[in-house]
């Protein structure tokens, strides 16, 4: 029987080369899997050109609901921000990469699984690897070219901008965020799925420049600068923070502030599927009981303006 290989696949012409690659150094049938987490590409497009590139079989995944629940949900929950300037993001898809590479591995009954990932995405996403299945066997295929699976999803997104021309609205918009124990369950009095609201949220709040965090550096060879763009994050955070101080203990927010920087810690060094994290997690969900109300924001011109609590119980404001 032929050694056969699962790759985490893009479609950029770095994972292409690897399915070339790892087919002929190892003598191995390729693969591939592409996951949908939010990023906004037509992956059957990509299905197609993993074949096209060698795969044996091609895996193309619809995870955003599970990205949402499983994964952004609990990070929401804790209020985790990488160095405080921003939400934690490209370092969350990580774990579910590597959730998916195991499962589909399993599957496909595969001798290993490869990435593409750049020195510091590689010790995430093989941390994660050897915690789901530390037997198998892991390689490195070239870098950079996974990163886009991450660094692109529904939560937040990197690319290269220049944030001072971007165009806003003249007339500000209002947004009220309704959580039922800890949980955002509607705008503006609408209920929605998790997925459902983020992407509404996106769309309401990028419209106004709210959630495009300049991070300092330029691309090279690109326009602008680097920013990340996560309208929803940014919005969700600030109201959960608004409804926390309200509702809270002062001791248990405390509390919170500092499990959230080592919650933080935990996703960046690929330490997702630990007892650290699940026991961090099982902690937030019981404190999550205090948090039910709504609370209504300001979007104008990229900020966050006037954000009050309207309502301690959402249940009676959506009429449920």
């Amino acid at each position: 029987m032929s050694r056969r290989i699962v790759l985490a696949y893009t479609g950029s012409l770095q994972t292409s080369m690897a399915i070339r690659f790892l087919a002929e150094a190892h003598d191995a049938e390729v693969v591939t899997l592409t996951l949908d987490l939010g990023q906004g590409r037509d992956l059957e497009k990509v299905r197609n050109q993993a074949l096209a590139s060698g795969a044996v079989r091609a895996h193309v995944l619809d995870v955003r609901e599970e990205f949402a629940q499983d994964f952004v949900l609990p990070v929401l929950r804790v209020g985790a921000w990488r160095g405080g300037r921003y939400p934690v993001g490209e370092v969350l898809a990580w774990p579910l990469i590597a959730r998916k590479l195991v499962d589909v591995g399993s599957f496909e009954r595969v001798n290993a699984i490869a990435h593409c990932c750049t020195v510091g995405d590689q010790k995430r996403i093989e941390g994660c690897l050897a915690a789901l299945e530390p037997m198998i066997r892991v390689m490195a295929a070239g870098c950079e070219g996974v990163a886009q699976h991450a660094h692109a999803n529904l939560w937040l997104r990197a690319r290269a901008v220049n944030l001072p021309s971007v165009e806003m609205p003249d007339s500000p918009a209002y947004v009220e965020i309704a959580f039922e124990q800890g949980v955002p369950v509607a705008v503006n009095r609408v209920r929605m799925r998790l997925i459902e609201l983020i992407e509404s949220l996106s769309v309401i709040a990028g419209q106004h420049g709210v959630g495009r965090i300049d991070t300092g550096r330029r691309e090279s060879g690109q326009p602008g600068y680097q920013a990340y763009e996560s309208p929803a994050a940014v919005v969700l955070y600030e109201a959960r923070t608004t409804l926390d101080a309200a509702v809270l203990p002062p001791d248990l927010l405390r509390l919170k502030q500092d499990r959230a920087i080592a919650y933080e810690r935990l996703v960046s060094d690929g330490l997702w599927f630990t007892e650290d994290r699940e026991t961090m997690d099982a902690l937030n969900v019981k404190m999550e009981e205090w948090v039910t109300g709504s609370v209504r924001i300001k979007l104008f011109k990229g900020k966050l303006l006037m954000p009050e609590v309207v309502d301690m119980g959402c249940a009676e404001v959506l009429g449920i």
